[in-house]
């Protein structure tokens, strides 16, 4: 892990861009930690760090001031990092038929998603041994947000990661229900109601797959980008619960 930038925001924060081979990521820690700070890594949709950097910082100083450290990497194919022609393909296939009033193919969701979960897992299995290995970070480890895919994988394959916070709001292919079912830490699970591009049932689906003995499902009304503030303060909440 090799640090490329430092500053210290109004609030106290300290943000670090570093890069992990290839990959660019951000830590965020907060000031007045008196020992080694857990963990949540922040994931996002495959937008790009810059475009989804003002969420993301504004989830990491909220998790500052609960005294949690936060960190985030690009994922494969997206912002500075080298394109992906066969996920190109996937997102214009999508696009067509979404535009199209059609339902989404099970090739369309596998072709989209299931070569970014193979790629983006390992990618984030490498940016928490390099996290985990700085003094100012501890243990436990949470996850948060992104595509719900990933989530699933990494709360599988990962016993570093002790609890997760969830958004249902992607496509799911079929073969990670099946791996839903191997998820046993406890998950808070954010699900739009309206969510114009979700499968509500699919969602509440995946919801009853999980083999997590402590899981809990948050609807609220409202499209994709209508998620309350809120919902925010309880994901914090259950961060805590887990985390601390």
């Amino acid at each position: 892990m090799h640090f490329t930038s430092e500053q210290r925001l109004d609030d106290g924060v300290l943000e670090r861009e570093f890069t992990l081979g290839e990959i660019p990521g951000i830590l965020w820690t907060p000031e007045s930690a008196s020992a080694p700070a857990p963990l949540i890594l922040l994931s996002h949709p495959p937008l790009g760090l810059r475009k989804m950097y003002p969420r993301l910082v504004a989830r990491a100083r909220h998790s500052a001031a609960e005294g949690f450290a936060t960190a985030t990497i690009e994922l494969p194919g997206s912002g500075d990092r080298p394109r992906w022609p066969a996920a190109e393909q996937a997102r214009a296939d999508l696009r067509r038929a979404m535009e199209a009033g059609e339902p989404v193919s099970d090739e369309i969701v596998d072709a989209l998603i299931l070569p970014l979960v193979d790629k983006a897992v390992p990618e984030w299995q490498a940016a928490l041994d390099a996290l985990l290995s700085l003094p100012e970070i501890g243990g436990p480890v949470g996850y948060s947000g992104g595509v719900i895919s990933i989530g699933i994988r990494l709360a599988v394959v990962e016993p570093r990661i002790s609890a997760a916070v969830l958004f249902a709001g992607s496509f799911v292919p079929r073969a990670l229900f099946e791996e839903a079912r191997q998820v046993t830490i406890p998950l808070h699970v954010l699900l739009q109601w309206d969510d114009e591009g979700n499968n509500r049932q699919a969602a509440l689906d995946l919801f009853d797959a999980f083999s997590s003995k402590e899981k809990s499902l948050h609807a609220h009304l409202g499209g994709h980008t209508g998620v309350p503030q809120f919902a925010g303060d309880a994901a914090a909440q259950f961060f805590t619960r887990h985390l601390k």
